[in-house]
């Protein structure tokens, strides 16, 4: 099998190998190769799983409501790891954005084939591929799962380049050939699109309890869908923006807008842009970190940004200094941390002269006893080696409490305060 050079996303990093989804959250980022075979961009890394066995033991927790502990909705959804539909997107060019589990990832819909077949892809700002299963796809377990799956039996636009692909991400692997066929993206026909097709996943992708059929890649890259639907002229620049949602608020807005910004989703007023700092592939941006008001003065940090990971993931000394903020919050010994459930501290982020603090029922993620949901809880915020000594992973914990595009053709990345 062709494997070919690394490339956007190409790093990444689990914070339990195991893809306890429900523990620990999801970090979903290539380690090798992307598809299309495309030109060198990324650098290999990973994150040390410190904290894997108390996420294993939270298995069946919950999240957290801030003050009085975890709500009955985000519990039934961390069990049940189902889809919460979104509602219709309130933009042109927008798709819905499913909560997947509670919280854990971001799922959009979209129609591949001829006839076109709706397929469910997990939103991923940090790689650059997208593929769906084969029709031919199997696993360890035998088969893919419960799943869509695309190819010339069910698809008369499918063509096969006979060019292979392979991705290993940090919780799972694919591998299959490059095709090309016509893709619907809210409403925006995109025809002999090229993406990959996998004839392998790994049980982490083929397992029935996986509510999605592939994988939307969105990182710095001219291999991304969105700059696709850009040169083809269907949307005037390869813009991508995001509001994900915040299950346990019921309101259920998360969209993803290709082509702008979504102006009824943000305060104007708030709305800073900067350039991407990242170049392999990534969007990163420089920030500063705060509890409570106080200014850490953790001097020149970055961000990597990133819906397909659930958590904020900190080198060590800066997870620690952090939670030495928090009050009650303590050290496993192993590099995580367990923090109040009900914890009212607040944590913020700053890029561009603009702060977005973190919703403290974003920052207590399951709890350490689920019998317990008033007691402690596994922070959001777990320590890991990311790279750079000074970059952060900056998952859907932080990205719930902010707007955020990104822009390709410019090379930057713009939050704003939600409405």
């Amino acid at each position: 099998m062709h494997i070919s050079s690394t490339s956007p996303g190409s790093r990444k990093h689990a914070v339990n190998k195991r893809y306890n989804r429900y523990a620990v959250g999801r970090i979903i980022e290539p380690v090798t190769t992307p598809v299309n075979n495309a030109a060198t961009k990324g650098r290999k890394g990973k994150i040390s799983n410190k904290n894997a066995a108390a996420g294993t033991d939270a298995a069946n927790g919950t999240t957290s409501n801030g003050s009085a502990g975890f709500s009955e909705v985000d519990s039934e959804a961390a069990l049940k790891g189902s889809l919460t539909p979104a509602g219709k997107p309130t933009a042109d060019n927008s798709l819905g954005l499913d909560i997947e589990a509670n919280d854990v990832g971001y799922i959009a819909t979209v129609q591949i084939g001829t006839p076109p077949r709706d397929f469910k892809l997990l939103v991923d700002l940090s790689s650059a591929d997208l593929w769906v299963g084969g029709e031919d796809c199997h696993s360890e377990g035998g088969g893919c799962g419960n799943h869509v799956f695309l190819g010339a039996g069910s698809s008369s636009s499918f063509v096969d380049t006979k060019q292979q692909f392979q991705v290993t991400y940090g919780s799972g692997a694919v591998a299959g050939d490059i095709i090309t066929d016509d893709i619907n993206v809210a409403g925006l026909d995109l025809k002999a699109h090229t993406f990959g097709v996998a004839a392998v996943e790994s049980v982490d992708f083929s397992s029935d309890q996986t509510p999605f059929d592939g994988l939307m890649g969105l990182a710095q890259s001219a291999l991304t869908l969105v700059e696709a639907l850009a040169k083809s002229g269907l949307i005037e620049d390869a813009i991508t923006s995001y509001k994900i949602s915040r299950l346990a608020d019921g309101k259920n807005d998360g969209e993803i807008t290709f082509g702008g910004l979504d102006e009824t989703k943000f305060d104007a007023n708030t709305l800073i842009t900067f350039d991407n700092v990242n170049r392999d592939g990534f969007w990163e941006g420089g920030m500063t970190v705060s509890v409570n008001g106080q200014d850490l003065e953790l001097q020149d940090r970055t961000a990597i940004f990133d819906t397909g990971s659930t958590l904020i993931i900190a080198p060590d000394a800066d997870a620690t200094a952090v939670h030495q903020a928090i009050p009650g919050a303590k050290s496993d010994g192993q590099g995580g941390f367990t923090i109040p459930c009900s914890t009212a501290a607040s944590v913020a982020l700053t890029f561009g002269g603009q702060t977005f603090a973190i919703n403290p029922q974003d920052l207590a993620f399951v709890p350490v006893d689920p019998d317990d949901p008033t007691g402690d809880c596994l922070s959001g915020i777990a320590s890991g080696e990311i790279g750079d000594a000074k970059e952060w992973l900056v998952g859907d914990v932080f990205l719930k409490n902010a707007y955020f595009s990104t822009d390709v053709t410019k090379n930057q990345v713009s939050l704003a305060k939600l409405v």
